[in-house]
């Protein structure tokens, strides 16, 4: 393949869940000024369905599908209408997440499920339906959105958590597993860990002048992540130039998992 190839979308279709705000919503514009087109998945109808305006408004193909990744028919659902939409699927950012704020001892066992349903059962329920679709065709990309918090456990009292890590380790866990039984089949499966980037989940910390103060101090940069700074490792993890990585968690964040 030629050089300037490799980094080459067009054509594609991404299907981004958590497309709303975020990480998934900067991982969507970028798609789309890549040259792919997106699905943009979201439990909130209204924030995907101003994304799908935005990026129409742009020229770009977008298409604004409501779904609750936790539940695997409404997954099924979203996948059909991508499908019928577009045609084909080519790139699955699995992104949306959930993170309470908790200990083992504060937590109850709803809130527990609800945290794994979110962040690791949604992977489960994109993968069910659209890896058989990349192996139909003979290639796909799978980008997990992991954590830091797979690698750093204590990055001061604001962000020590019990749910949270054991979901994204679980994430890791999937990812390898998947990688290992679909790499015959020309599909790649990996995971991103990033650091505090701003979205719904980090307004917390990102409305608390101490409490990203103490975060910032913590990291070797020095700063928390700047939007888009993500989108670099997502449009490579998604292109042919990571055609042979597999199963590999690349982290993101400002060098904090090197402590």
């Amino acid at each position: 393949m030629a050089q300037n190839q490799l980094f080459d979308i067009s054509g594609k279709v991404a299907f981004v869940t958590g497309a709303g705000s975020g990480i998934g919503r900067d991982a969507a514009r970028a798609y789309v000024e890549a040259g792919a087109a997106v699905a943009l998945v979201d439990i909130y109808p209204e924030r995907v369905e101003a994304l799908e305006e935005e990026l129409r408004g742009k020229g770009y193909k977008a298409l604004a599908i409501q779904a609750d990744v936790a539940n695997e028919q409404s997954v099924k659902h979203a996948v059909e209408q991508a499908v019928e939409y577009f045609g084909h699927i080519d790139i699955v950012l699995n992104n949306a997440g959930f993170c309470p704020s908790d200990s083992v001892e504060e937590f109850g066992e709803l809130e527990w499920n609800h945290t794994f349903a979110v962040n690791v059962n949604s992977i489960r329920n994109t993968s069910k339906y659209i890896l058989p679709l990349f192996r139909e065709q003979g290639h796909g990309k799978v980008v997990n959105i992991a954590s830091i918090a797979v690698s750093v456990y204590n990055t001061g009292k604001y962000f020590l958590k019990d749910t949270y890590p054991a979901s994204k380790a679980a994430i890791v866990a999937l990812t390898k597993t998947l990688a290992a039984r679909y790499a015959k089949y020309g599909i790649t499966v990996n995971a991103i860990g990033p650091g505090t980037y701003k979205s719904r989940m980090t307004e917390a910390v990102y409305s608390n002048e101490q409490r990203l103060k103490e975060y910032s101090e913590r990291v070797p940069a020095q700063r928390p992540a700047l939007p888009g700074e993500l989108n670099g490792t997502i449009l490579y993890l998604s292109s042919s130039a990571s055609d042979y990585v597999q199963g590999q968690v690349i982290f993101v964040d400002g060098g904090i998992s090197l402590l």
